[in-house]
C-alpha cells in the first residue's frame, strides 16, 4: 500500500527560461546570490510538504554547477537546519555521493544530523554520475568498476561504524585504523563517536542498471532502493531485480517492498493544459540530464542535439509524450494521478513509498502550488491506507 508521498528538489534556482528555445545547459551561469537563493526556496517547498503531511523531501548533493540546476553540497547540513523549520517532515539525503567523502567523515556527520534531527534524517548513499565533482574530488567516475569498487568498500566501512561499539577494516582502500601508537598503546580497533541512535540504521541508494552485483550488495545491507519511472514499473524491470536479489539472499520480499518509484508529475484542470505547462520543464530536465546519460532511448546524435537551441524534432529527440507513455511522467488532473497510483499499488503490493517530483527547473512558485494540489486533491485517497499503518 502507498503510505509514504515523497518528493526531490535537487537544489535548482529558478532559472528565466525554459525548455528546447532556451539558452543551452552549457550556456546558463549564474552569480553567487542567485545560487545561493536555493536554500530559502528548500526551507519554503519544506514547510510546504510539512504542512500537507508529506513523508519526506530528499534533496541532492552536489557540487560546482555555476549552471543552476543541482546546488546543493551538503545535505546532512540543510537536514538540520530543515528539521528547526519542520515539525514531523523527514529529510532525506538522496544522496550522499560516497567517493567524495572518507567513509568515518560521512559516518559521522550523518550521527550527527540524525541525533541533532530526533530520526528526522534518512541516510542515503550513491556513486556518483558527475566527472566534474567526483573526479575533481580525486575519486574515479571515468572508470565505472574502479569507481563501484571504492563506493562498495566505503559502505562497508559506513555500515560496520554504524552498527559496532568497536570496529576495524582492512581493505584495498582503507585500513582502519593504522597501527600507530596513541597516548601508550597500539590502535586496533574504533569507535564512532557518536554513533546514530536510531539503529538500524534506514540507508537508501538509487537504483539505474539493476545489476545482479548492484542488488546482491544492497540486500546484504539492507539497503532500500530509489528506482526512476518508465522501464522500473515494468515488472521486468529494478523491480522484479530487487525482489530477486532477496531471494537469493533467503530473504522473502513482495514486489515493491523496500523501493521507492519515482515519477516526474504536473496537475492541471485537464491534460492538454497540463502537457502544454509540462513540456518546456521535461526539454530543460532533458538538457540537464540528456548528456550525463540519464535520458533512456537518447541516441548519441540525439544528446547532441539537445545540448542546441531548437531543433529537436528534426532530430528525433525523444519527447514528453514518450516518457508519457512509459509511465515514468505524469500531466493531467488529480484524479488521473490517483487512478495511477493506485495501479501501482496493485502492481507492486510491497511498495510503501512513491515518489512525486517536479521536473527539473519547475518555478519555485509552480513547485508549492503543485505539492499542496497534491496534499489536498491526491494523498487523501491514501489516507486510510497511512492511518492503518500508523495504528
Amino acid at each position: 500500500m502507498l503510505t509514504k508521498f515523497a518528493t526531490v528538489y535537487p537544489g535548482h534556482i529558478d532559472l528565466p527560461d525554459h525548455g528546447q528555445n532556451a539558452t543551452p545547459a552549457n550556456d546558463r551561469r549564474f552569480n553567487n546570490r542567485e545560487l545561493a537563493g536555493v536554500f530559502g526556496k528548500a526551507e519554503r517547498v519544506a514547510q510546504v510538504m510539512d504542512k500537507g503531511g508529506w513523508h519526506s523531501l530528499w534533496m541532492a548533493e552536489h557540487h560546482f554547477q555555476f549552471e543552476g540546476y543541482e546546488v546543493i553540497p551538503n545535505l546532512m547540513m540543510l537536514a538540520v537546519h530543515l528539521s528547526h523549520m519542520t515539525k514531523d517532515l523527514k529529510i532525506g539525503c538522496g544522496f550522499n555521493i560516497a567517493p567524495m567523502w572518507h567513509p568515518l567523515r560521512m559516518a559521522e556527520d550523518f550521527a550527527m544530523a540524525d541525533i541533532l534531527t530526533k530520526g528526522r534524517t534518512i541516510f542515503g548513499v550513491g556513486r556518483g554520475y558527475h566527472t566534474r565533482e567526483v573526479e575533481v574530488f580525486g575519486a574515479p567516475m571515468l572508470d565505472q568498476n574502479a569507481n563501484r569498487e571504492l563506493f562498495e568498500e566505503q559502505v562497508e566501512i559506513i555500515m560496520k561504524a554504524f552498527h559496532n561499539e568497536r570496529f576495524s577494516h582492512q581493505g584495498k582502500h582503507y585500513t582502519l585504523p593504522p597501527a600507530v601508537p596513541y597516548r601508550g598503546y597500539t590502535l586496533k580497533d574504533l569507535t564512532l563517536v557518536p554513533r546514530p541512535l536510531n539503529q538500524p540504521v534506514e540507508t537508501w541508494q538509487p537504483i539505474v542498471s539493476a545489476s545482479p552485483r548492484a542488488m546482491d550488495f544492497m540486500i546484504k545491507h539492507n539497503i532500500k532502493g530509489a528506482v526512476g519511472g518508465g522501464a522500473a514499473t515494468m515488472q521486468a524491470g529494478p523491480m522484479t531485480a530487487y525482489r530477486d536479489a532477496a531471494q537469493r539472499a533467503g530473504k522473502d520480499l513482495q514486489l515493491g517492498e523496500n523501493l521507492m518509484l519515482g515519477i516526474f508529475f504536473h496537475l492541471a484542470d485537464t491534460k492538454e493544459k497540463a502537457i502544454k505547462a509540462l513540456r518546456p520543464l521535461y526539454e530543460e530536465h532533458a538538457k540537464m540530464f540528456a548528456p550525463l546519460g540519464f535520458l533512456p532511448g537518447a541516441t548519441q546524435a540525439q544528446v547532441e542535439a539537445i545540448g542546441r537551441r531548437g531543433g529537436w524534432d528534426a532530430a528525433g529527440v525523444p519527447t514528453l509524450d514518450h516518457y508519457m507513455e512509459t509511465g515514468a511522467w505524469y500531466a493531467g488532473p488529480p484524479e488521473g494521478l490517483v487512478a495511477y497510483l493506485k495501479e501501482l499499488e496493485a502492481r507492486y503490493p510491497g511498495m510503501e513509498h512513491i515518489n512525486l517530483s517536479t521536473p527539473m527547473a519547475t518555478p519555485e512558485a509552480v513547485m508549492l502550488e503543485q505539492f499542496q494540489w497534491v496534499s489536498e486533491a491526491v494523498m487523501p485517497h491514501f489516507a486510510k491506507a497511512r492511518a492503518t499503518i500508523a495504528a
